[in-house]
């Protein structure tokens, strides 16, 4: 057994030794914050780096279809990182390969729906126009205009009368209009025929020299109608190029009335001239609505109703019938069953109508107003 004295003396933990023992754990816990303090801040960075962007974009383009593989040959080595993607898009986009990523590349693209047009002939909304050359256009029915509102299974043609029946009682007036070329006209036998009104021209404007010229038979016409007992309106056959032409040619109307008694509109008549040119050609729709509405607003200033006669393609896109709602429209439409959207009160149905007391062919017309009594 050894003795105390016997133990060798171990020499102490020095200070030297125990402040390089802190040194170095300061050290490593400096290390260790660093670390922590990089990981933490490289989780928060910015989705929208640089690099990881290009991927994005690259991938979206290999799953539409184009650009595949270009990314991986220009933008050098890629993180593991750099390649979880998925989650910044929606959920639906599915994370697998093969047939579900096909899938994906569909979810990615904007969802196309049908875009295709519908057929203005059954849609409701459009209207045919046949213009003089035999073009056609389909033209958008305004929903600010008054509509016509006939129930054409009501109507009833006999011997080329066309007649209307509202409760099986006949509520429409047939006419025909008269002037220089029908010659010499009987109204006695057109009476007799079954004609409750006419419609005589008064007069024309040249369309190439702007006279202002009488019908050569209108006082015999006027006369004659006038004592067989049947109803009268009157019409013009305008050429104006200005609204003081206009006023000149209602005046003119005015002026040849006389102490006769007119019973139905004075309407203004507008044309283009079939084959040749004439003075209105030039003119604005504008400039043709205003014309109209100075004729028109001359003749109800003296006391006489007005209308404005036209044909579907007139009525639709050489005049502003938004400007001219006031006023009563005679259609001009040869057919069956008339296809214009909007109302009228008179319909010119039938220009080569053969009738008692016209020996050549006759234009026939139907009212759906007895204006003898508005």
């Amino acid at each position: 057994m050894r003795l105390p004295e016997d133990y060798e003396e171990r020499p102490g933990i020095t200070p030297t030794l125990v402040s390089a023992v802190v040194a170095v754990t300061l050290f490593v816990g400096a290390i260790l914050v660093v670390v922590l303090l990089m990981n933490d801040r490289e989780e928060k960075a910015p989705v929208a780096s640089t690099p990881q962007t290009s991927v994005v974009e690259d991938d979206i383009a290999s799953l539409s279809g184009s650009g595949a593989g270009e990314h991986t040959a220009s933008s050098g080595a890629l993180r593991p990182e750099d390649l979880d993607f998925w989650d910044k898009y929606p959920a639906n986009v599915p994370t697998e390969t093969g047939t579900e990523a096909s899938e994906g590349k569909q979810s990615l693209e904007a969802p196309r729906e049908s875009s295709a047009p519908s057929d203005p002939s059954t849609d409701g909304k459009h209207t045919l126009v046949t213009y003089a050359d035999g073009k056609e256009e389909w033209v958008l029915i305004s929903p600010y205009l008054p509509k016509n509102e006939y129930d054409f299974t009501k109507l009833v043609c006999q011997s080329d009368l066309m007649k209307y029946y509202v409760d099986g009682k006949q509520v429409s007036y047939v006419g025909v209009d008269i002037s220089k070329y029908q010659d010499y006209v009987d109204f006695v036998k057109l009476k007799k025929a079954g004609i409750d009104f006419v419609m005589i021209r008064v007069g024309a404007r040249g369309y190439g020299t702007g006279q202002l010229v009488l019908d050569e038979y209108f006082y015999d016409n006027i006369k004659r109608a006038s004592d067989a007992g049947l109803r009268i309106g009157l019409y013009f056959s305008s050429q104006a190029v200005s609204e003081e032409e206009a006023v000149e040619e209602a005046n003119m109307v005015l002026e040849n009335i006389g102490d006769y008694q007119v019973d139905y509109p004075i309407a203004f008549d507008m044309e283009f001239v079939v084959n040749d040119t004439a003075r209105i050609d030039g003119l604005s729709k504008a400039e043709k609505t205003s014309i109209a509405k100075a004729f028109m607003d001359t003749v109800e200033s003296a006391g006489y109703m007005s209308m404005l006669y036209g044909d579907k393609e007139w009525l639709i896109k050489e005049v502003d019938m938004s400007k001219l709602t006031a006023y009563d429209v005679w259609l001009s439409q040869m057919a069956d069953i008339p296809d214009y959207p909007y109302r009228f009160s008179m319909w010119q149905y039938k220009d080569d109508a053969v009738i008692d007391g016209i020996s050549g062919y006759a234009s026939l017309n139907i009212s759906f107003i007895d204006y003898s009594e508005k």
